[in-house]
């Protein structure tokens, strides 16, 4: 040991040389790179960027600022399109790309030239090169190389909202606050964010919130409509500015979002009005307030977008929708535009969310040029890359307006909160957005956890960034935005290579980690568009579902076109088993089909996570996780197939009386359960929560309140009395040799005093039901007969919508029958997919399903709204319904289908 510091000595001495040698090398290879004199921040931040990763690599890098070439052969000159500087270069403008376009090549004298169709496709060109040195460590010796992208907007988005509501506030009322929003105001975690963004060349950044204007502007005329203290004001001023900035830097144009029709709590609270109430009608008042609120943010954010959802807060489809967007949101930007003296128009994107989009943009473009329509790619999921129907031919119209249109991934509740990362299903998704759409832009949400932005679900000492854990999925989408149609084979390769950097591993293992993304990829689409309720995030697929959903959807609200369009042709469980019963053929996918391919799924990804996992030397941690993630895709599937398989024999007893059919069914419910308890002890310890969205709106597969049944820990009793239930059920036919459930008592008229001058009577047959129609009542559930309905006016309730003025000593719920089948004569029933106020008086559950039949009208589903004591009013949207009467609030409500519509009887009682 002695004798070690003379060994270093000998060693220093043997290596000098070479040391010595390194340095001249790292002399020689210099590089200066010519920008033009007027360079855009876009260039600059390119050219920059550049210049750090030829340094990083050994090479001696300037940057010099000329619009005349300088003398030299180590040059490499980046500009647009016309530039002078660019001028008399061979290797200019060998080709023309298009919109952020790019050519690198090198000219007769060996100069190294990137030239972007304009500041964007520089800014790109130079991402370009740089990757290349990543690659290989060195410059190129030979490059010919010209590419753009295929997507005019590649964004992603970030909601100022939260899992929770506001003390006092509604849905999507959330002030611009550093102690709503702590990370809004950390400038370190933004450029984190928008340099991952510009990594990955997106060029759009959306901002939701449901009204952000009284966070950032204050007006001349109501100045009292500000949300925010003076010093958040001017913080949010600040922000805003530096995101703005920074953004353009990277070629990100910012886009804000708002909801209509929201107003301000102390605007609201100052003109006695509701912050949000659908049903109203368009005021001057507030017509003025936002369009003057438009015209200050124009004015004083100029490159700034707005992105406008003129549905869901204000009446849907209509005329309305087109008055505010024509005559208020419009002369608004353009009141701004004067003001500031600004000539080009800011882009405008147009959600067609519950509203006529085609109807809209049809009045807006005579007015206004410079608009875009976005619409949601799955609903508020992934299900498929496949999409059909009546919501394909929605993205189609709008494609073909001529303007440029963007499909929305939306929410992602099905995935929801484990990782995703499948290239190929995302691939050909982007590829569907394309071919089927006609699309031509991406606006991507997170992951998971959107409402819990910036953190994931997982459970950690240290909440974990969604940027640093969904980094797939980000980077997929992006990728395959700016090209589709990229070899698949070659992107196994890619992926396989960018998954083994991550984890250390060799590509085989690599290639094993992103088999296994793509195999659990599949098992969470292909549940939801086969078994699922809604595309919305009223359902979070991965708490489960309960029996009563799987054999009886829709009592609770079936979102139909989630299975006529965002999935392939195939079944339904309850079609299914029918078809089964009568010996009819199936079409397209089945239940059956999914049950079995999930598991299958499920066993791949196991199987080739545990393959990679012995390769594994870097960042272990976060690979632990994954992998507990493909456990739980395949506890999952495995819970959903069990339980569907059980659900047929059930459905099957529906047509056959015999009890050996539910005992069939029993040990197949029993597995879905300890397939669940398996799921339970996978995410215990692992995940804080399923769902982000922690509000009343959630109601599948629990309605959760106040942070409820947000974990699966919560589900598990849920299920294991379901079970229970079950037995005890089939026990009981078994003693009694019944097939019925004990019938509900007949409701009770609640005291109520009705205001607003409505006629009453009798709820039982034959009974006259409006007072301009002879419709009378053919058939009625047991439990509504003697109830005393409202007899109202059906042309009225068409043109005007409906308002019932009452005063209780007591709560009570009001009965309101919706008729089931959907008809613009017809009110529509509560629907959170398109209404998230839908649920303010628990109103969107069905609560007896087929519980009256008018002559000639289809049969009614009753909901029920609850009250509290007090005078009240309930105000209901354009198209006939009928008002039931009125029962206390504490009388019990058991749900059930009383099967009026002549489909059969109501099995629910088995579980429940």
């Amino acid at each position: 040991m002695r004798n070690f510091p003379v060994f270093i000595f000998v060693c220093f001495l043997l290596v000098s040389p070479a040391v010595s040698n390194a340095s001249e090398v790292y002399k020689k290879n210099k590089r200066t790179l010519v920008i033009p004199v007027q360079s855009s921040p876009r260039l600059r931040f390119g050219a920059d960027k550049l210049a750090k990763s030829l340094s990083l690599i050994g090479y001696d890098v300037k940057i010099v600022q000329k619009d005349k070439l300088p003398v030299g052969n180590e040059l490499i000159v980046i500009g647009t399109r016309g530039d002078a500087l660019l001028e008399g270069l061979s290797g200019s403008s060998v080709k023309r790309p298009g919109k952020e376009g790019f050519n690198i090549t090198y000219d007769k004298n060996k100069c190294l030239i990137i030239e972007g169709s304009d500041p964007s496709g520089a800014l790109y060109g130079c991402m370009e090169l740089e990757a290349l040195l990543k690659k290989t460590g060195k410059l190129p010796v030979n490059i010919s190389l010209t590419d753009q992208p295929e997507m005019v907007l590649r964004g992603t988005c970030i909601g100022l909202q939260k899992p929770e509501y506001l003390p006092g506030r509604d849905v999507y009322e959330y002030p611009y606050t550093p102690e709503s929003f702590p990370w809004f105001y950390d400038k370190a975690l933004w450029l984190k964010y928008l340099d991952m963004m510009v990594e990955n060349r997106y060029n759009s950044l959306y901002l939701w919130n449901g009204h952000p204007f009284a966070s950032l502007v204050r007006l001349k005329d109501y100045p009292y409509a500000v949300e925010v203290d003076d010093a958040t004001f001017k913080k949010n001023e600040e922000m805003f500015r530096f995101l703005a900035e920074e953004a353009d830097k990277r070629g990100i144009w910012v886009i804000q979002m708002f909801y209509n029709i929201i107003i301000p709590k102390p605007f609201a609270e100052k003109h006695h009005l509701k912050t949000q109430d659908r049903n109203r009608p368009i005021i001057p008042l507030i017509s003025d307030y936002t369009r003057k609120s438009i015209a200050a943010f124009v004015e004083k954010y100029p490159n700034v977008g707005l992105l406008v959802a003129l549905g869901e807060a204000m009446e849907g489809v209509g005329q309305d929708d087109i008055e505010w967007f024509t005559k208020t949101i419009i002369p608004g930007v353009k009141d701004g535009l004067k003001a500031a003296g600004i000539q080009h128009e800011p882009p405008i994107v147009l959600r067609a969310h519950d509203t006529d989009a085609p109807s809209v943009m049809a009045a807006a473009l005579p007015l206004y040029k410079n608009l875009y329509t976005e619409n949601k790619f799955n609903g508020e999921a992934l299900t498929t890359y496949e999409p059909r129907g009546s919501w394909a031919a929605l993205h189609r119209k709008l494609s073909n307006i001529g303007t440029v249109h963007i499909a929305n991934v939306h929410i992602l509740a099905n995935l929801e909160p484990f990782r995703y990362g499948s290239a190929d299903f995302i691939q050909k998704s982007v590829q569907a957005m394309n071919k089927i759409y006609g699309a031509k832009g991406l606006h991507l949400y997170p992951q998971s956890g959107y409402w819990d932005w910036p953190y994931t679900a997982d459970k950690l000492g240290n909440r974990q960034l969604q940027l640093d854990r969904d980094w797939i999925w980000y980077k997929e989408w992006a990728r395959y935005a700016w090209n589709s149609t990229r070899d698949r084979n070659e992107e196994i390769n890619y992926w396989g290579q960018e998954l083994a950097a991550k984890y250390g591993t060799d590509l085989t293992a690599g290639k094993a980690i992103l088999n296994a993304y793509e195999a659990s990829g599949e098992i969470s689409p292909k549940l939801l568009r086969r078994y699922g309720i809604t595309d919305g995030n009223r359902q979070t697929l991965t708490l489960g579902m309960l029996m009563t959903q799987l054999i009886n959807p829709y009592r609770y609200g079936l979102f139909t076109l989630m299975y006529e369009s965002e999935a392939p042709e195939g079944e339904m469980i309850i079609e299914y088993a029918e078809k089964e019963w009568k010996k009819q053929g199936h079409i397209g996918e089945t239940p059956v089909q999914v049950a079995r391919e999930v598991v299958e799924h499920g066993k791949k990804a196991l199987m080739a996570i545990n393959e990679a996992e012995p390769a594994v030397t870097r960042d272990t941690a976060e690979f632990r996780r994954l992998k507990n993630d493909m456990y739980c895709y395949d506890a999952m599937a495995n819970f959903y197939a069990e339980k569907v398989k059980s659900a047929l024999w059930v459905l099957r007893y529906k047509y056959s009386n015999e009890i050996n059919d539910l005992e069939k069914a029993l040990p197949l419910l029993q597995k879905s359960v300890d397939h669940y308890a398996r799921l339970v002890k996978l995410t215990e310890n692992d995940y804080l929560y399923a769902n982000s969205m922690q509000t009343k709106q959630r109601k599948i597969p629990m309605r959760g309140v106040d942070k409820t049944f947000i974990h699966w820990k919560e589900m598990l009793p849920v299920f294991t009395k379901e079970l229970d239930h079950f037995k005890r059920s089939i026990d009981s036919l078994k003693s009694a040799g019944t097939g019925k459930a004990s019938e509900p008592e007949r409701f009770k008229n609640a005291t109520v005093k009705v205001l607003s001058g409505n006629e009453t009577y009798l709820i039982a047959k034959d009974a006259l039901v409006f007072t301009d129609s002879v419709a009378h009542i053919k058939d009625v559930a047991e439990q509504l007969i003697g109830l005393k309905g409202l007899k109202l006016a059906k042309a009225q309730q068409i043109k005007s919508g409906t308002t019932l003025k009452f005063s209780n000593t007591a709560p009570v719920k009001v009965l309101v029958g919706f008729f089931n089948q959907k008809d613009p004569a017809y009110l529509k029933a509560p629907e959170l997919e398109t209404d998230a106020s839908a649920n303010n008086y628990g109103q969107s559950e069905i609560k007896i399903s087929n519980a009256l039949v008018l002559a000639g009208y289809p049969p009614l589903n009753v909901h029920a709204y609850s009250f509290g004591a007090g005078t009240n009013t309930l105000t209901l949207g354009k198209g006939a319904c009928m008002v039931l009467g009125f029962i206390s609030d504490a009388q019990e409500m058991r749900i059930y289908n009383a099967g009026l519509d002549g489909k059969g009887k109501d099995i629910d009682w088995l579980f429940e």
